[in-house]
């Protein structure tokens, strides 16, 4: 029964961490519900339950200067007062906070500007990208439903389940429709029990095969109007300050469980940008190379595990992969595992993730480990927005073999360029291009993109503008940015081509009584009296006929003009970049 000294390090940090939200959960049952204190936290105007923990219950357990929590918690709060060594292991703590809070700030704003870099020519630019991809979230997570499917559109129809389990022909939601509250509680209601086990087909920005930006159908609902969203909107944009925004409350690293080897050891702020610039994160865990039964044996330098793969040959070796000691396992002796999965506990090194699981499981991990940084903070982003900046991650690849393409070995070129020729030369039965999967960092992406004006803003302006030169590159303008460059009219919202010839005026639909104004009494006593001196010929008689419907060119005041409702003509300019 003998423990080791990490392990018992963390067994007293667990005991206090209950002992510290025992008391708390004790001091707020005391609460008078009109209490001040409890009346800020609780209505989220300011503060929050942890710290009037530190007020009226115990301050709990402190960190050091490494990040590892200290054994002997703090007892007192602050209405107690605290002893000099209490108040001596708390300056730790102070001292971190103020250093952190200079740092995060700028941290923050430069991932925001690399967020916008790497996002901001992603407008909805189709209708429907028709893809028959999509990716399938459960209805319910750990802390009840999943937000993450408001607001997004059905891949298939969701079929009430019969009483054996399977799907019936009952049908509880369409494909296409867009998933609100109401519609939720629905198919929750339909599937009844078995309504944790089911994971929903939705349309997603990870599959979208628009080949510029995304399309409404993959977006779904636009969060700032609750609505579908409309072709034209920044979406990525939207997406990068809604992830950089929060940036600045993430602390720079919360102190993690008693540095323990092999566990998450980045946190905070630089966690996000170790996932979104692809970094090896540190302490990266140990993935199965192959499919096969695990072998463990213990060495003086550590765990040794040996994978024996299902179709092992004669004179093939299994590999042995040397762990060090105090590594967290997380598989067993006998063990059947798949290739890509985790051997010990750490971070995925999302490059080899890629190589070895494929697109899909990439994808979901980030958004999963950005996601739980946020929330372990407090702050809640929408899945979509998340997803967005990681499709702009994975939009490369390398070209391995040409085949009968016009592309070039080793070329990086987007998947979707790829997709079109392979398709190009598939339709004569030619032979079509291989590729390697890809994963930029949003730094390495933002300098791939296809604008070289973009990119040359961005950073490495010589490098960037002399390979465009040598190149002899064309900036196609699909971005924002390039068009903010060259002062010209930026494509999204109304200055996208389609809605810029648009002019507003009446329907034809409504019938001109609709809109002209009743004669009044004054009105018509002096068309009389023009008519009795005898200069009545330029009245429209019919204008003043039993309805009373008045002339549309005669105002309040009488003076004839143009109708208010009339659409003024709108000249149409020419910009000689228009045509570029």
């Amino acid at each position: 029964g003998l423990i080791t000294d990490e392990e018992r390090h963390e067994s007293i940090v667990n005991i206090w961490t209950e002992a510290t939200d025992t008391v708390a959960d004790a001091m707020e049952r005391t609460f008078f519900e009109l209490n001040p204190i409890y009346m800020m936290a609780n209505s989220g105007a300011r503060g929050s339950s942890k710290q009037i923990r530190q007020l009226a219950g115990m301050r709990g357990l402190m960190a050091n200067p490494k990040g590892e929590i200290i054994e002997r918690p703090i007892k007192a709060n602050f209405m107690e007062g605290l002893s000099v060594l209490e108040y001596f292991i708390s300056t730790h703590g102070a001292r971190k906070g103020l250093a952190d809070t200079a740092l995060r700030t700028a941290d923050s704003g430069y991932l925001t500007r690399r967020l916008v870099d790497v996002s901001q020519d992603v407008i909805i630019r189709d209708e429907d990208c028709k893809t028959k991809e999509f990716v399938e979230l459960p209805i319910r997570v750990p802390e009840g439903n999943n937000k993450s499917l408001f607001g997004r559109q059905l891949a298939a129809e969701v079929h009430k389940p019969l009483a054996s389990g399977k799907p019936g022909k009952t049908v509880v939601a369409e494909k296409g429709e867009e998933l609100t509250a109401p519609i939720l509680d629905e198919i929750i209601e339909a599937l009844g029990e078995t309504v944790d086990q089911v994971k929903l087909p939705v349309r997603s920005v990870l599959k979208c095969k628009s080949e510029f930006g995304v399309c409404r159908a993959c977006y779904g609902t636009f969060l700032a109007t609750g609505e579908t969203a409309e072709i034209g909107d920044a979406v990525g944009i939207i997406a990068a300050q809604s992830i950089g925004e929060p940036g600045t409350q993430l602390t720079m690293r919360t102190f993690h469980t008693g540095g323990v080897a092999g566990a998450d050891i980045t946190h905070g702020l630089p966690r996000v940008v170790e996932i979104f610039e692809a970094r090896n994160p540190k302490g990266a865990a140990t993935l199965a190379e192959v499919g096969g039964k695990v072998d463990i044996e213990d060495t003086e330098r550590g765990p040794k595990i040996t994978i024996i793969p299902h179709d092992v040959k004669k004179d093939e070796e299994p590999k042995a992969i040397q762990l060090p000691r105090r590594t967290r396992l997380l598989v067993t002796k006998g063990q059947d595992v798949e290739p890509g999965d985790a051997l010990h506990e750490g971070s995925l090194n999302p490059a080899d993730l890629l190589r070895l699981k494929g697109y899909t499981e990439t994808e979901l991990y980030l958004v999963g480990e950005v996601q739980k940084v946020y929330k372990s903070q407090g702050v809640e982003i929408h899945d979509k927005h998340i997803e967005l900046i990681v499709r702009q991650m994975l939009k490369k690849v390398r070209v391995e073999n040409a085949g009968d393409t016009d592309l070039l070995p080793g070329q990086l070129v987007d998947k979707t360029v790829l997709d079109r020729e392979n398709a190009r030369v598939k339709k004569d039965k030619k032979e079509q291009a291989t590729f390697e999967p890809l994963i930029l960092g949003i730094t390495k992406a933002s300098l791939a993109t296809e604008s070289f004006l973009s990119a040359a803003s961005f950073q490495e302006t010589t490098k960037v503008l002399t390979d465009a030169s040598i190149e002899g590159k064309v900036d196609r303008l699909l971005g924002l940015k390039e068009n903010v460059i060259i002062g010209k009219l930026i494509p999204a919202a109304t200055g996208l081509k389609q809605y810029r010839g648009i002019e507003i005026g009446p329907s034809d639909k409504v019938p001109p009584s609709a809109y002209m104004r009743p004669a009044t009494e004054e009105q018509l006593l002096a068309a009389l009296e023009e008519i009795d001196s005898g200069g009545g010929n330029g009245i429209d008689l019919d204008s003043l006929g039993l309805d009373f419907g008045g002339q549309p060119g005669v105002d309040d005041g009488g003076s004839s003009g143009k109708s208010d409702i009339e659409a003024e003509e709108i000249p149409e300019v020419d910009s000689p970049l228009d045509e570029a």
